[in-house]
C-alpha cells in the first residue's frame, strides 16, 4: 500500500507504508528540532529577557544539557555534523553547501541508517548539506512561502508536521528547522511574537564587551525571532500530541551554533559553540534534570541510533547520549574538541579547539593572516555587527579582546571559571604553561583519533593554496567544483 499525501494539487511525496499482511514495525518516532543561529538564550538557561515558555516546558519534561556544543559555528558545517555524527574534516561539509563544499561519497548519514531501519523519514525546512541526494527524505514539503528567512510562518510548519505524524503507523524520524533567528532579525511576523521587545527592553549579550543604540535593536528582534521560534515549538509539540505520539517519540531541541553578533556564529568562542540542548523521551529518561557534561551534537546520531535500536556505524565521532540520561556514575569525556574551516571561501581561516571543565584552548592554524571573519563584523553595516570605531572608544580590556580577535596569535588560551567571555588571552603566561601543554596533547590526540587532515601542514598547504586561487574578488560560480574531497577525503567505515 502507498500513502500519498497531497497540499492542494501539488504532489508532495508518497510514503511507503507496510503491506497490510505484513506485521507493523514498532520502535519510537523521533523529533528533531534545530534553530537557526542561537546561543543558550532561552529562560531556562538563565537568560533575563526573553521568553520561551514552549522550551522551558520541554526542559522540565525531560533533560537540560548545560554545557552543550556544536563542532563548528557555521551553517552547513555543523548540521553536517548533526546528521552524520561526523566532524566537518571526517565527513568533507567544510563550508557552505550553497558555495558547493559537500560531504564525501559514501559517508553514512541518520536519514539513510533510519530509513534502511523502516522507518520514514521527513525534513521540514533547510538540508544545506551537500549532496542532498545523499539524504533520502522521504518527505520535503515545499516551504517557500512558510519557513524562510524571508517568511517565518510557525504555524503552517506544524500544519506540514501534524501531516507527516498522522500519514502512517510506521515510526517516524522528522528533522524539523526554523529559520528562526536567522538574520535579518524580523520583529513580528503572522502576529508573532504578539508583544514585540523594544530595544529599551533588553542589553547586548556580555560577550559582544559592547552596548551601542543599533546593538540594542538587534538585540531586541533577535530575541523577538527567539520568541516566535519558541511558539512554533509549542505549535509542534501540539500537532504531535494530537496524533497520540507523544510518550513514544524521543524529542531533541537544539541551536546550530551562536547568534550572528561579533565573536559568535564563525568565530571559536563559547559564545559561538555553546548551544542550547533539550531531550525529552517520556518513561525512558528523567524528567526535570540538568546534565553538566561535556557533550556535542556528534554525539546526537548514536544517540538516535541506540533510542531506535538502528545499526550504528564504527566510525562515529561521538557517543550516545542515552547512559549519560539514564546513569547516575557513568565515566565521560574530559576533553570536547571542535573546528572551523570557512563558512565560505573569503572567510577561510581555519581553526582547531578543545576545552576541559575549566580551560579552554584554540589554535588559529593560519596565524600569519588576519581573521577575515573578525574583518566582516567590524567593517559591515549589518546592524547586529559593530563598527571599529565603537571598538576604539571601547575600554581597554574590550580593545584587546577585538584585537586577539582580529589578529590571531597562534594559541589562544582562557580561563573560563575567571573569564568566562574569553577576553584575557593566557596563551603566553608561564603560570598557564602546565596546562596549555595538556590542552595541546589533548588536542593532537584527538586529531589522530579523527584523522585531521588539517594536522598535516602539506595538506594544510594544499587546502590553503586552493582557496587563494580562487578569483579575487570571489564570485560564486554555479559550475564550480572543489577539488579537496579528492585529496582529504577517506572512504567511510560503514
Amino acid at each position: 500500500m502507498v500513502v500519498t499525501l497531497l497540499l492542494g494539487s501539488q504532489l508532495v511525496v508518497s510514503l511507503a507504508a507496510a503491506m497490510d499482511s505484513e506485521p507493523a514495525m514498532t520502535g519510537p518516532n523521533v523529533l528533531l528540532i534545530t534553530s537557526e543561529d542561537n546561543g543558550p538564550e532561552l529562560g531556562c538557561y538563565g537568560d533575563p529577557y526573553v521568553k520561551t515558555p514552549n522550551l522551558d516546558r520541554l526542559a522540565a519534561e525531560g533533560v537540560r544539557f548545560e554545557r552543550a556544543f556544536v563542532a563548528t559555528a557555521s551553517c552547513s558545517e555543523s548540521r553536517s555534523s548533526i546528521l552524520t555524527g561526523l566532524y566537518p574534516h571526517q565527513n568533507g561539509q567544510i563550508g557552505l553547501a550553497t558555495h558547493h563544499y559537500r560531504t564525501f561519497a559514501g559517508t553514512p548519514n541518520v536519514a539513510n541508517l533510519l530509513k534502511k531501519h523502516g522507518y520514514r523519514t521527513g525534513l521540514i525546512g533547510k538540508l544545506h548539506v551537500n549532496p542532498e541526494s545523499a539524504f533520502p527524505f522521504d518527505f520535503r514539503p515545499n516551504v517557500a512561502n512558510s519557513n524562510t528567512f524571508a517568511r517565518r510562518d510557525v504555524e503552517r510548519v506544524a500544519e506540514l508536521a501534524a501531516e507527516f505524524f498522522t500519514a502512517s503507523e510506521t515510526p517516524f524520524f522528522l528533522m524539523v528547522n526554523y529559520a528562526d533567528a536567522h538574520l535579518p532579525f524580523l520583529r513580528q511576523q503572522h502576529g508573532l511574537p504578539e508583544s514585540p521587545l523594544s530595544p529599551d527592553d533588553v542589553r547586548p549579550l556580555p560577550w559582544i564587551g559592547l552596548d551601542t543604540p543599533a546593538l540594542r535593536e538587534s538585540q531586541a528582534d533577535y530575541y523577538n525571532c527567539m520568541m516566535r521560534m519558541d511558539t512554533g515549538v509549542g505549535r509542534l509539540l501540539d500537532a504531535l500530541d494530537r496524533a497520540g505520539a507523544t510518550d513514544n517519540t524521543l524529542v531533541i531541541y537544539l541551536g546550530d551554533h551562536g547568534a550572528q553578533f561579533p565573536r559568535g556564529k564563525l568565530a571559536s568562542y563559547e559564545s559561538s559553540l555553546r548551544i542550547p540542548l533539550l531531550i525529552r523521551f517520556p518513561g525512558r529518561i528523567p524528567i526535570g534534570e540538568t546534565r553538566s557534561e561535556l557533550v556535542s551534537t556528534v554525539d546526537l546520531v548514536p544517540t538516535i541510533l541506540e533510542a531506535t535500536g538502528a545499526e550504528c556505524p564504527s566510525r562515529l565521532a561521538g557517543r550516545s547520549l542515552m547512559p549519560l540520561m539514564t546513569q547516575e556514575d557513568l565515566e565521560w569525556r574530559e576533553y570536547l574538541c571542535s573546528e572551523y574551516h570557512g563558512h565560505y571561501p573569503p572567510l577561510y581561516f581555519p581553526q582547531r579547539t578543545v576545552r576541559d571543565d575549566r580551560y579552554k584552548l584554540i589554535v588559529n592554524l593560519l596565524q600569519d593572516r588576519p581573521n577575515p571573519v573578525a574583518d566582516v563584523c567590524t567593517s559591515s553595516a549589518q546592524p547586529s555587527y559593530v563598527s571599529k570605531e565603537a571598538v576604539a572608544a571601547a575600554t581597554p580590556d574590550v580593545r584587546q579582546t577585538y584585537s586577539t580577535w582580529s589578529d590571531a596569535p597562534p594559541i589562544e588560551l582562557y580561563d573560563l571559571e575567571t573569564d568566562p567571555y574569553e577576553m584575557r588571552n593566557r596563551a603566553n603566561d608561564p603560570q598557564m604553561a602546565t596546562v596549555k601543554a595538556r590542552l595541546l596533547d589533548a588536542l593532537r590526540q584527538w586529531q589522530q583519533r579523527s584523522q585531521d587532515p588539517l594536522a598535516d601542514p602539506q595538506m594544510l598547504a594544499r587546502l590553503t593554496a586552493e582557496h587563494d586561487a580562487l578569483p579575487k574578488p570571489y564570485r560564486r560560480r554555479k559550475d564550480f567544483e572543489w577539488q579537496y574531497p579528492k585529496y582529504l577525503g577517506r572512504a567511510p567505515e560503514k
